[in-house]
């Protein structure tokens, strides 16, 4: 300690800055070198697993935190001028917990809960979410906060202990085909076996329309796509079409294309649209 005074002068204001400089660059080395073993030693094997990114980028996070708190407390303890300021803070240690509590709550509460994010593996690095507050796809998850790219390629930060507490709605944890509901109302007096004709044919040409059939409903030629009469109302019939999708993320360009292409066939092919009754009371 004695030589590390002499050497820098921690007396004088430019000695300190410059052994905290030297203090600093240090523990960066130090957080770049192990986070690059860490990549080394754990990458083949984590990213083999689903949540192995998550887990390997939350690891690198944290481990620079750990790293930057280490260089603080060396600077705070080595310093003499800074040593002796928290021993005066300790001597009122039971005032300063209590503000320093009361001031990280918030910190501790998303920290803690993005270890549990991580643990407990709601979602990862790659997921296509939907939460209360928006939806798009998982891009980071850091020690305070989670950050999802949308649609609108903005990016909308949440911290973790408030992303912890919603409902979130997965649409690629662990399979990524999903079922489209496809919703389509006709006329009174539209054939419906031609609707239902019309709406199979265009599900068919479709992008990333998949055949989610059984093996035995395959061989009883069962039809590949689900669609059915939902109700009755006093203007329309009411049509959905259960289509099955292989990406989740292309579910609504899928919908365009297959709503224009339906709708377009209805028009040629004579089927009837519903018209709305208004009844007027003089």
């Amino acid at each position: 300690m004695n030589s590390v005074m002499n050497y820098f002068n921690l007396e004088s204001t430019s000695g300190i800055a410059l052994y905290s400089f030297v203090v600093i660059v240090i523990c960066w080395i130090f957080s770049r070198l192990s986070r690059t073993l860490l990549i080394l030693f754990l990458k083949r094997r984590l990213t083999k697993e689903a949540f192995g990114e998550t887990r390997l980028k939350f690891t690198r996070n944290s481990l620079r935190f750990i790293f930057g708190m280490i260089g603080v407390l060396v600077i705070i303890f080595t310093v003499p001028i800074y040593r002796e300021q928290v021993g005066y803070i300790f001597s009122g240690a039971g005032i300063l917990a209590a503000i320093i509590g009361f001031a990280a709550k918030d910190a501790i509460s998303n920290l803690i809960a993005g270890l549990f994010i991580v643990l407990f593996r709601p979602f990862r690095i790659g997921d296509y979410i939907k939460l209360d507050r928006g939806m798009g796809i998982v891009e980071d998850i850091t020690l305070r906060h989670t950050v999802i790219k949308t649609f609108e390629n903005k990016r909308l930060i949440i911290p973790n202990s408030v992303i912890s507490t919603e409902s979130v709605l997965n649409f690629t944890i662990y399979d990524t085909k999903i079922v489209s509901f496809n919703n389509f109302m006709v006329g009174l007096d539209t054939d419906i076996n031609l609707a239902k004709r019309i709406i199979s044919e265009e599900a068919s040409k479709l992008d990333f329309v998949i055949d989610n059939r059984t093996p035995k409903a395959v061989i009883e030629d069962s039809p590949e796509f689900d669609v059915r009469m939902m109700e009755v109302t006093d203007t329309a019939i009411h049509i959905r079409a259960y289509i099955w999708l292989s990406d989740p993320l292309e579910e609504f360009k899928v919908k365009s294309f297959f709503v224009e292409a339906v709708h377009k066939r209805f028009k040629n092919e004579g089927v009837s649209l519903p018209i709305p009754l208004r009844k007027i009371v003089r």
